[in-house]
């Protein structure tokens, strides 16, 4: 199939006006099909300046040059809007109104468009106008007070995971407000704020498999977590390797393989924490097991013995894995004009082919001498769909079979249930989603009600052949069939791509796993933690001033990722889909390795690597801009992060701190020769202040800093709190109400999701049988006898 024929969104026309990691929004956009202009001064953009990061973050779009600041400039790009679907822009208050670019302006001229603003902060609150950087969001949203070593400075994780959580949010976001202004006719604004992306996206405490002990902040330590032990990392002959044993079956696997020690043959540890409570007798038997054996010898004695085990790559394993080399993960293509280097392609296949790199970055104005750029398709204006109810979400009417489990199934599906789509999920209680599962066996808690708010629960035996017979039914009916199993699962039931279109042409089939379908890892057992060391997180995301040797130094043992993030790509590229079918009528097959969208993230490290050992080693909290990083503060454990970006940044802070002026501290290269006597400047006076003091003052004279919030401080945080920014989420079976995530963007007009309890296992199978299969009551009840449907018909203990 011809790679441009097969992209969802190509009837879509979009301007992107965006900087920095707002950027990566109109890149995934433009990955899916879509014509997105990228508009930009004459004199370039201000991310030109690394020219690595613009050319990653504007892969596949045209380039355009007009001076906003003129008359001429305004009105060219006011006739661009009047023809596009959506417009991404991420201008200040101030540039707004100065340039008459105000929302007013952009729906004068298209009333039916999706405008989407994507700021640090947000367009409104008390914080509105502080600025940001990577490094400040992992610290405003709660993602520096999880990594690092306990006792020792917190560490900021490496650049990229923050701007893609940025990127893939507001993608998600516009998306829906573009589903609904084709469904109203009526323009949509979103406000995506940067901050509540990383808080609510990335790897939210209040959410699925949240760290944040329900929001108790009486049981949150203010130092970071151990987690050494959380996904065991061990030395060995050539490096070190990590290992999840989080099944009984993979517990009692390795028990074997240690030669069934007597202490630890007791049931009791067939349970995770009964483990780790003992890990400090456990851990020196597993590593002398590994020490002699080298990566690729654990790895293959774990996939025969069932325990999932991966080691832990440097950046150049990664770009010389045969994985990634032999399914095109990695490219060696041209990112700008004559600049080649090997990039992640792309998140998503469709139809099996690769939605990555189709053509570079474009140069300042390439596509001037196109102007008047016509549209090369026809505008989509009836997605198939009946008129949207009033006070309903934009996904209204859409159904949704969602076979997904633990986090990324619980996020996916999640995403178009708030949005007004029905999703059933199908689930056998002979074998439970292991996100219902609880150490007292109960069904439900925090993390399920987070993760399945707003879905219906259809009890089903797919290994039967009358399950199978009415999960077809069900699929003839869907708009969207979803699943994370592992690779082949959907086939061996009888639902292969091919099978599910025969049944239904029109649906749309999302399947996901950690290494993809193809390639010599998609067999592979995997885990969030096994795809961070797979793909180089792990590598990068350690204490450089460590022991190299010392598994303690890896430090993104507490976090959840990719899942979230990857939960959001799925539904973006899903969502795609669903509109590229208004044109074609038929359903596309969507993959998403989840190692792809870790790689992702990483783009930039990997394109600079082969040219500079330093960028594929760990940084730390060392950045390239000094004076910039995380400095304490007066207090128990408080910590703050300062991004001094640029020259001017350091005049402001001179003036503010009123330092003696040093004409030799002007330049970067100034300050990057004094680094160490600049830093500790710098650090000497945060710690004579309270880290708010510190934020408060920095940001007034337009400094990029932030405190490092614990995630209970979220709940009151001021910009936050002015934004509603959560919720209460209350369940019959859980014993206090919970905070979650009130929205994934503000919107003009769209409501905010609803709040109903995560189903009971089965707790809708009856009335969808009835509603949907149009079953009468007796067939329901042979069918219950024979254990094929399963109804909640108990109620289950509290959780």
């Amino acid at each position: 199939m011809n790679a441009q024929s097969s992209l969802p969104l190509r009837a879509l026309r979009i301007i992107d006006l965006c900087e920095g990691s707002a950027e990566q929004c109109g890149r995934l956009l433009a990955d899916l099909g879509a014509e997105v202009i990228r508009v930009e001064s004459p004199v370039g953009s201000p991310t030109r300046l690394d020219d690595i990061r613009f050319a990653l973050g504007n892969i596949n779009k045209y380039g355009l040059a007009l001076d906003l600041d003129t008359p001429s400039g305004r009105a060219e790009l006011l006739r661009l809007a009047a023809d596009a679907d959506i417009v991404l822009e991420s201008f200040t208050r101030e540039q707004a109104e100065a340039r008459r670019l105000t929302p007013d302006q952009f729906f004068e001229v298209n009333p039916g468009l999706a405008l989407v603003s994507i700021t640090d902060f947000g367009l409104t609150g008390p914080q509105r106008d502080y600025a940001a950087t990577e490094d400040v969001l992992a610290a405003a949203g709660g993602v520096l007070s999880r990594s690092g070593l306990p006792g020792h400075t917190p560490l900021l994780p490496p650049a990229g995971v923050v701007a893609q959580t940025v990127g893939v949010h507001a993608a998600w976001a516009a998306l829906v407000a573009y589903v609904k202004s084709v469904r109203t006719g009526v323009g949509e604004h979103v406000d995506v704020s940067a901050l509540e992306s990383v808080v609510h996206g990335f790897d939210p405490g209040f959410g699925t498999q949240g760290s944040a002990a329900a929001g108790r902040a009486d049981t949150y330590p203010r130092d970071r977590p151990d987690a050494a032990n959380f996904y065991p990392i061990y030395p060995c002959a050539d490096g070190h390797v990590r290992i999840c044993l989080l099944a009984k079956r993979q517990w009692h696997a390795m028990f074997d393989w240690l030669g069934k020690p007597s202490e630890f043959a007791d049931p009791r540890f067939d349970q995770l924490a009964a483990r780790f409570d003992a890990s400090d007798r456990l851990n020196p038997l597993i590593k002398r097991l590994f020490a002699a054996r080298t990566r690729d010898e654990l790895e293959a004695e774990g996939s025969t013995r069932g325990i999932p085990i991966a080691g832990i790559l440097t950046v150049d394993e990664v770009l010389h894995a045969e994985h990634f080399t032999t399914t095109n993960t990695l490219v060696h293509t041209e990112i700008a004009e004559g600049v080649w280097r090997t990039v992640p392609s792309g998140y998503v296949t469709l139809d099996g082919v690769p939605a990555g790199i189709r053509r570079r970055a474009p140069r300042v104005g390439e596509h001037n001498d196109l102007l008047p750029l016509q549209r090369a398709t026809t505008r989509i204006s009836d997605l198939g769909l009946s008129a949207l109810s009033e006070g309903c979400g934009p996904l209204q009417g859409l159904r949704v079979l969602d076979l997904g489990v633990i986090v990324f199934g619980a996020e996916l599906g999640r995403l178009f249930a708030d949005q007004g789509a029905d999703v059933i999920k199908v689930e056998n209680r002979a074998f439970p989603d292991g996100l219902r599962q609880t150490r007292k066996g109960r069904t439900m808690n925090a993390s399920f009600a987070w993760g399945h708010r707003n879905k219906r629960s259809l009890g089903l035996d797919l290994r039967s052949a009358s399950g199978v017979e009415l999960l077809r039914e069900l699929v003839a009916e869907a708009d969207l069939v979803a699943a994370n199993f592992k690779p082949g699962t959907l086939e061996s039931l009888g639902f292969s791509r091919n099978q599910l279109a025969d049944i239904n042409p029109r649906v749309v089939v999302l399947d996901s796993s950690a290494f993809g379908n193809h390639g010599p890892w998609s067999t592979r057992m995997g885990y969030g933690p096994l795809v961070r060391a797979s793909c180089g997180l792990s590598t990068l995301w350690r204490d450089p001033d460590a022991d190299p040797a010392d598994p303690a130094a890896f430090c993104d043992g507490s976090t959840v990722y990719p899942d979230h993030i990857a939960a959001h790509v799925g539904a973006v590229s899903a969502l795609a889909a669903i509109i590229g079918r208004a044109a074609t009528g038929l359903g596309q097959s969507v993959e998403v390795p989840q190692v792809n969208v870790a790689l992702g993230a990483l783009g930039r490290t990997l394109a600079a690597a082969p040219l500079d050992v330093e960028a594929g080693r760990a940084q730390g909290n060392r950045r390239a801009e000094v004076p910039s990083g995380v400095y304490p503060c007066a207090g128990d454990d408080e910590w703050c992060v300062i991004s001094v970006r640029d020259d001017a940044d350091w005049a402001r802070l001179v003036s503010t701190l009123g330092w003696t002026d040093e004409p030799e501290l002007h330049t970067l290269a100034g300050r990057t020769a004094r680094r160490t006597e600049v830093e500790q400047r710098l650090a000497d006076w945060t710690a004579t202040c309270g880290p708010q003091e510190v934020e408060r003052a920095l940001q007034a004279a337009g400094i990029p800093a932030a405190v490092m919030l614990r995630l209970p401080d979220e709940l009151t945080h001021a910009q936050l709190a002015a934004r509603d920014s959560f919720a209460t989420l209350d369940h019959p079976l859980l014993t206090r109400p919970v905070p979650t995530s009130a929205r994934i963007a503000r919107f003009s007009t769209i409501p905010d999701p609803p709040r109903r309890p995560a189903p009971q296992p089965g707790e809708h199978t009856r009335a969808v049988c009835a509603a949907l299969l149009r079953m009468e009551p007796d067939r329901i009840d042979e069918l219950v006898a024979d254990g094929v449907l399963q109804p909640h018909d108990e109620p289950s203990p509290s959780a």
